[in-house]
């Protein structure tokens, strides 16, 4: 984390228009960001993806390509230019804000030629099971960068640098996972499919030492050249956790640092997370995917849901030090694989818990601070406008509770199933206190110690709540409304 109460934002949607504009909008945003409170933001794919110009930057093809050279039909990536994107970066640090780049290392896609070889045809939904016999394939496994043509790294890609693919030219109709000849999948990876290893496209084989190398050195330009603080790792169930250790040991030894690093490990089974922890040496902190979970249920069951549950079996209640806090992503918004919507009234409930408690590092997610609108086909083959409504108003307010009242102790009232709130007493130099009450059904109150005695306190999401004075021993009985979030600070 950058710093005390720090808060990150993720600055992108999946949605976001392919007109190459985000770099320099950050350029623009960095200071009124800063201002707001964001220490951290971030930052989505910055290198070129098979659909160029087009893509969000999770289908790589290029890592060397940051929107320097003309390949998949651009120049720019989505967001812009290598130049522009250096900027960006470096406007954000003039304003006081940290950069984490997105990195994915599990796969490549968009190869420029095909080559033929040998492979196993698995089923796709148990990777331990064949469906037809050992055969030769052709696939498109040959990356030779002709738009870069060599610079910053003359290595070029072929069948042997990767463990699998799914799509073979002679036999085009077949739904298999081919495992290449000589290969073996990673172990300690996600069981789900029996063995989660592969994803997409030419899985990338981690044990192979010219794949191990180029990653290596990858990691060190892409430092050099963009001057990030941190890194945001992709897909972290689908390769053996061992190896992002060593990579992330080599890259702050050279880095001379320990960059800030977190996983996405989307599962909602905590076990699964807290593995992946311990073989990574609590180096590595994770997004709380359950956590999520919950708010999306939460929102859905309205105030049938108990409040008082709303932590159990969440990162942040098992490994507070190294949980990612989140209300939702890019995976979770409409249309997308994962979606797991949490319902517009919720926002603001779900933010007060990742945004004003003393455990999690909280993601802030472009959708919600911005809104957005855009049109896309749905799973069911029809188009369909989708509307993400701005919590901006809310989420600033809550910002500035964050930055001025979220220290010290705190004390927690989980005492009923539908009205839940906390109080944070201060620090020395972080003198002022807060208490927070929320409910998911009636109007609802509650006795909690601020500590502070014969004090006002005033609610700063609305301004239709009546003063709370507190009594001689610096309680107050403080209130909410259905299905809102109250924060009440010093007048």
């Amino acid at each position: 984390m950058s710093e005390v109460n720090g808060v990150m934002m993720q600055y992108f949607h999946w949605y976001l228009p392919p007109d190459g504009s985000l770099w320099n909008q950050l350029t623009r945003d960095a200071r009124e960001l800063a201002a707001a409170g964001f220490t951290a933001l971030w930052l989505p794919p910055a290198y070129k993806g098979s659909n160029g110009g087009y893509d969000v930057g999770y289908a790589v093809y290029d890592l060397f390509d940051l929107g320097e050279f003309d390949q998949k039909k651009s120049v720019p990536t989505k967001y812009g230019t290598k130049d522009e994107y250096v900027r960006a970066i470096d406007s954000a640090h003039t304003a006081g804000i940290q950069i984490y780049g997105d990195i994915v290392l599990n796969h490549r896609l968009g190869a420029d030629a095909q080559e033929e070889f040998e492979a196993t045809p698995l089923d796709p939904n148990n990777r331990f099971q064949p469906i037809d016999n050992y055969q030769k394939i052709e696939g498109w496994t040959n990356f030779t960068f002709p738009g870069r043509k060599g610079k910053y790294s003359t290595m070029e890609w072929h069948w042997w640098h990767f463990d699998a693919i799914d799509y073979n030219v002679y036999n085009q109709q077949q739904k298999a996972v081919y495992l290449i000849r000589d290969k073996t999948f990673d172990r300690n990876v996600d069981i789900e499919k029996g063995n989660f290893d592969y994803l997409m496209g030419c899985d990338l084989d981690m044990d192979h030492p010219e794949v191990l190398g180029e990653l290596k050195y990858w990691g060190e330009w892409y430092l050099d050249t963009t001057k990030i603080d941190g890194l945001r790792l992709d897909a972290v169930k689908h390769i053996e956790a061992r190896f992002f250790y060593d990579w992330l040991k080599n890259l702050n030894n050279y880095a001379k640092k320990d960059l800030f690093t977190v996983g996405e490990y989307w599962s909602y089974e905590i076990e699964a997370l807290e593995y992946f922890i311990k073989e990574t040496e609590g180096k590595i902190h994770l997004v709380d995917a359950p956590l999520h979970n919950n708010f999306h249920v939460a929102s859905r069951q309205g105030q049938s849901y108990d409040l008082r549950q709303i932590f159990d079996g969440t990162l942040v209640q098992h490994q507070p030090t190294l949980a990612v806090t989140f209300v939702e992503n890019h995976d979770s918004q409409p249309l997308q694989s994962l979606e797991s919507v949490v319902e517009n009234w919720f926002k603001p409930l779900a933010y007060a818990l990742i945004l004003l408690r003393e455990a999690g590092y909280p993601c802030v997610f472009y959708g919600d601070y911005y809104g957005a609108t855009y049109r896309d086909r749905g799973k069911d083959g029809n188009d369909y406008d989708i509307v993400l409504q701005s919590h901006r108003t809310i989420i600033d307010r809550l910002l500035q509770a964050r930055r001025d009242y979220a220290y010290g102790i705190q004390h927690d009232y989980f005492d009923h199933p539908n009205t839940v709130g906390w109080t944070r007493l201060g620090t020395k130099d972080h003198p002022k206190t807060m208490a927070v009450l929320m409910g998911n059904g009636d109007a609802g109150t509650k006795w909690m110690d601020v500590s502070k005695p014969n004090t006002t306190y005033i609610d700063i999401t609305t301004a239709v709540s009546t003063p709370v004075l507190t009594n001689a021993d610096g309680w107050g009985n403080f209130s909410c409304q259905g299905g809102s979030v109250s924060i009440w600070v010093p007048e």
